[in-house]
């Protein structure tokens, strides 16, 4: 059991299985390459966080600014990145290892690293029981009036928009009731209130954030058996075979094409309405059909 910062409290958590069953996917994938593989480039930007690596490869992450209330405060914040200065040139060992702390930055950058790593492994061996669609949303291909309930587990605002417009049943679970607007208040419910809501949901969709956080696997416990459940963020751009196993559909993250490019710009401010079709895409990592 961990203990971390969310949405201003601490709250305890169990080990996040995903990500460990992802890195040690990764370690067999690469094998002992990895051992010569370091990060060249790591930065923290307002909205995405991102790493280089010294094969050229870049991963992001949704960097977690409301989970550092040291943040506010210089000398605190201080602490919160000790190793500020110090980032580049490390082992991507030391980046994966950072994946299961407590401190959210170095997790934050700890993930990037894994979908780095990731894009890395689908190089080297090209998936068979699954596909990466390039260039496509993964929520854009979901007819929101197949699906009698449906949750959404974070203020994903171009799908609440769709489901409004669908005119579906659905509710928002969110740690900021803020993060929501007009309409939208009437679907919100406490992220605490899940257990209410995501058992009965038909359709799941879900921020990457969740990885992050250490949350998502006990979402997943929750869920109904053949719901269509989808990841969606920066964060939930890895290796999907965990993910797979227990029963996310789909993954709807983000491929690094420019990795450079692509942390000038997160390292001021940009979001992705700077970076796609420039610097990264939108991916759909989907099982494949068999018919």
């Amino acid at each position: 059991t961990q203990r971390i910062y969310h949405g201003g409290r601490v709250m305890e958590i169990t080990n996040n299985v995903l990500l460990e069953e992802t890195i040690e996917l990764i370690k067999n994938k690469i094998g002992n390459d990895l051992n010569k593989i370091t990060v060249e480039r790591a930065v923290f930007g307002l909205f995405f966080s991102g790493v280089k690596l010294s094969t050229g490869h870049g991963g992001l992450c949704f960097t977690p600014v409301k989970e550092m209330p040291e943040a506010v405060c210089c000398p605190s914040s201080a602490k919160a990145m000790p190793l500020s200065g110090r980032l580049s040139g490390r082992s991507v060992l030391e980046y994966i290892e950072d994946s299961r702390s407590l401190n959210p930055l170095k997790r934050t950058l700890g993930i990037a690293t894994l979908n780095a790593l990731s894009t890395l492994c689908w190089e080297k061996d090209k998936p068979v029981d699954y596909e990466i669609v390039i260039g496509e949303d993964a929520f854009d291909k979901v007819d929101v009036k197949q699906f009698k309930k449906a949750v959404v587990v974070g203020a994903l605002v171009p799908i609440l928009k769709k489901l409004k417009q669908g005119g579906a049943d659905y509710k928002v679970l969110e740690m900021d009731a803020r993060a929501l607007k007009g309409e939208e208040l009437a679907h919100y419910a406490p992220a605490t209130d899940a257990p209410l809501y995501v058992p009965d949901a038909d359709l799941l969709t879900i921020t990457g954030v969740t990885i992050l956080n250490n949350t998502l696997p006990g979402l997943l416990e929750m869920a109904k058996k053949g719901a269509e459940i989808i990841v969606i963020g920066p964060t939930a751009s890895m290796l999907p075979d965990a993910f797979f196993k227990r029963g996310v559909t789909a993954l709807g993250g983000i491929i690094v094409t420019k990795a450079d490019e692509l942390l000038d710009i997160i390292s001021e401010g940009g979001s992705g309405y700077h970076f796609f079709g420039k610097s990264a895409e939108r991916t759909i990592i989907q099982k494949v059909i068999i018919v």
